[in-house]
């Protein structure tokens, strides 16, 4: 029976909560959203429901991220948030109790790491393993973490940035800055407010971002028309926003996760730096796709960097092969049930 001792990997993001099952891969992406009803604080929607519900909720009705910055800030949603991915990607019949992997950022605390334990398994786990994400993102985008050579990650989430050099299956040195993805997506709305006086929403500004945004300027700009609602009249208005403008929008979040890799950088002893100089630096996460990341990366700190492979499911993929090799990445797990 393959039904037995079904195992899972969760990669639970601030943005996005990835599934992954061995075997078929990741077999969700959805939203870490949960919508809740005020009056009786009853949970209604999860995930791509719950995104679509953002901004265009009643007041009775609020639309949560329980995952704030890569840590849980409200337990009883985010138990709510696991059960419904657990139970979506078992289907509605399943009795066996899964084993769960779930990835912590990096910088998370002792007390943050049993808040996820314990939520996987009241939400159903029989057994909850915890991974650093680094590690994991390491894992999935094909680095062998056991050698005795430094490989430097940079995972751009929605949430955090975790910086971290890996050498034989652990890190030497990390840093986990609350600057990510949702920063950049607020400092293009912000930018748009301020210079065209248009109010635009979340969902907006992740699309100029994902269209036209680059990390360092272009020749050849893109160009893409914004609707928002005007500030002074009220009315719904529309403006042409240009690459080079969305560059100098988002350069103090830039700067902040260049601060946060050069940091990792001098920390690392000078053996794994020279293999960090070779190896160059591996760049995972959907925050880490914006137009010309790794070229900035290596204008600001003379490393050279590359994209991984499926950037977007690195540490969910890590997950998957970390449950099928459990011995093997024995010293790498944190804790269990």
């Amino acid at each position: 029976m393959a039904l037995l001792g079904k195992k899972l990997g969760i990669d639970l993001g601030t943005a996005n909560t990835l599934v992954f099952v061995p075997g078929k891969g990741v077999i969700l992406n959805e939203p870490s959203v949960v919508a809740v009803a005020e009056q009786d604080n009853k949970i209604l929607a999860v995930g791509l429901e719950a995104k679509a519900m953002i901004g265009k909720t009643p007041d009775s009705i609020v639309a949560y991220r329980p995952m704030k910055d890569g840590v849980i800030a409200d337990y009883r949603v985010t138990e709510a948030m696991l059960r419904y991915f657990i139970d979506k990607a078992l289907g509605r019949w399943n009795i066996w109790k899964p084993e769960v992997m779930i990835s912590v950022p990096a910088g998370v605390t002792s007390t943050e790491r049993r808040a996820v334990i314990e939520a996987a398994i009241r939400a159903g786990a029989k057994n909850a393993y915890i991974v650093k994400e680094p590690i994991l993102a390491a894992i999935g985008a094909g680095i062998p973490i056991h050698e005795a050579v430094g490989h430097m990650i940079v995972d751009i989430g929605g949430g955090t940035t975790d910086v971290a050099v890996i050498s034989l299956g652990g890190i030497v040195s990390s840093t986990s800055v609350k600057v990510a993805g949702n920063k950049i997506d607020t400092a293009i709305a912000d930018h748009i407010r301020k210079t065209f006086n248009l109010a635009i929403g979340d969902k907006m500004a992740e699309d100029i971002k994902i269209q036209i945004g680059s990390a360092v300027p272009l020749e050849e700009e893109l160009i893409m028309t914004v609707k928002g609602r005007d500030f002074i009249t009220g009315l719904p208005r529309t403006a042409e926003v240009k690459t080079n403008e969305v560059v100098k929008a988002v350069s103090r979040e830039l700067r902040e996760m260049i601060k946060a890799i050069k940091d990792v950088l001098q920390e690392t002893p000078p053996e794994l730096a020279a293999d960090i100089i070779d190896q160059g630096i591996i760049m995972t996460g959907g925050s880490s796709q914006l137009r010309n990341m790794p070229e900035l990366v290596f204008r600001r700190t003379g490393v050279k960097a590359s994209l991984a492979k499926d950037a977007l499911y690195c540490v969910a993929l890590g997950t998957g092969i970390a449950l099928e090799h459990l011995d093997t990445y024995k010293k790498t797990i944190i804790a269990k049930r």
